[in-house]
């Protein structure tokens, strides 16, 4: 499919404004949620190396990722990793097998994204999912962490106060970089607080590099990882991606795309990468008309942000320092932060139906309260018991 023509015609821009848009795109992508990338690979298992590994894997899969498909389909489509996907790693924590089960688990994920492409049924099944339930399930699992700033504020309000400050204040004055300003505020506490330390910095922290893990496979890690990692994957990128783009009239290639963000995760896996996916709430930043006015052109912003994460990814070890040597709650806060309006529209998407509220409520707080069964997370229980009760609830009924 090809991009959409202009009904009227447009001023002319310079094409360094799509480029520069793409450049945006993955700069606020990139700095909103790597904390929360790590954070989650350090939940499952990952050591400070192998986290640094993961983000690294991630970054160069779904640069590489935008540039194929924005270049193929002369589209501003964009790729992202998986931000719930990486909360909820942060929310399961390690499983039986560890940090090798956890990449079995990614490899797992990454074929099911395959089936979808290949096997439609499975995508229709996933689509059979209540939304409020998949919501309420998102949200549980990201309410520990958007408290991570309040208790932060307690632990070391020293730390946390200039972070949540910056945000508050740019969240009014310039919503789309509140967050990454944000984390500039916590790189600035961690620096001053090495300053004050005087402790050195070991340069070999700063240089990227890959740790491959041989996967494992156990049930544990099958269940409560990579079937929750999937649907919400799925459910709260791909989905919401699909229909973002068509809000601004582009009809993105559905198979093309989970084939290309398939192999991307499998691709990545084995080095720490979780998953990628079809950007979602970033896609608007280079597929809008801010992007350029010409529909037709802002398939340069897609290659730009691609680019940009190639980049990016570069820095990868140095951003895993950055959150290695920071004080404590600080880079926590930031990833609470980045997660507040991912849980908002989660709530308000879970309870908006009030036929379908009470099985989201036991959802979200089977997925909140983090108990394990039989070495299985909360995540996967919180599907079970929200299905459960709304099997009991709506029996009988049309």
């Amino acid at each position: 499919m090809s991009a959409p023509a202009s009904s009227t015609p447009v001023p002319a821009a310079p094409l360094s404004r799509p480029i520069v848009a793409g450049i945006v795109t993955a700069l606020v992508g990139f700095t909103s949620s790597f904390a929360v990338v790590l954070t989650g690979l350090t939940a499952v298992g990952a050591s400070s190396a192998q986290a640094a590994s993961g983000l690294l894997a991630v970054s160069l899969t779904m640069g590489l990722a935008c540039i194929v498909l924005a270049w193929r389909y002369r589209m501003p489509i964009t790729s992202a990793w998986s931000t719930p996907g990486a909360a909820l790693l942060a929310a399961t924590g390690v499983v039986d097998g560890g940090w090798s089960a956890a990449i079995g688990a990614f490899l797992v994920t990454a074929a099911l994204i395959l089936l979808t492409a290949i096997w439609p049924a499975l995508g229709a099944l996933i689509a059979r999912i209540p939304p409020s339930i998949a919501q309420a399930m998102l949200a549980g699992v990201l309410l520990p962490l958007c408290l991570a700033p309040i208790t932060g504020l307690v632990t070391n309000p020293w730390g946390v106060v200039p972070v949540v400050l910056t945000w508050l204040v740019f969240a009014r004055l310039a919503p789309r970089w509140a967050v990454p300003l944000a984390f500039v505020a916590a790189a600035i506490v961690v620096a001053v607080s090495l300053l004050q330390a005087g402790a050195p910095v070991d340069a070999g922290l700063l240089l990227p590099r890959a740790e491959f893990t041989a996967p494992t496979f156990t049930v544990g890690a099958l269940v409560g990882i990579a079937l929750p990692l999937f649907i919400v994957t799925m459910a709260s990128q791909n989905v919401p991606g699909i229909a973002i783009m068509r809000s601004f009239g582009y009809e993105v290639p559905w198979r093309p795309a989970m084939l290309v963000t398939g192999i991307g995760t499998a691709a990545g896996a084995t080095a720490g990468g979780h998953a990628i996916n079809l950007a979602a709430i970033s896609a608007a930043l280079a597929a809008s008309p801010d992007a350029d006015p010409d529909p037709a052109r802002r398939w340069v912003a897609g290659v730009s942000t691609g680019v940009s994460y190639l980049v990016l990814g570069g820095f990868s070890a140095a951003f895993a320092a950055l959150v290695l040597l920071a004080p404590d709650a600080v880079i926590p806060a930031v990833a609470g932060l980045a997660l507040f309006a991912a849980f908002g529209s989660s709530v308000q998407q879970a309870i908006d139906d009030p036929g379908e509220r009470i099985p989201a409520v036991v959802t979200f707080l089977v997925a909140a309260s983090g108990v394990s069964l039989l070495g299985v997370s909360a995540a996967f229980w919180a599907l079970v018991a929200g299905l459960l009760v709304r099997t009991v609830l709506h029996a009988g009924r049309r």
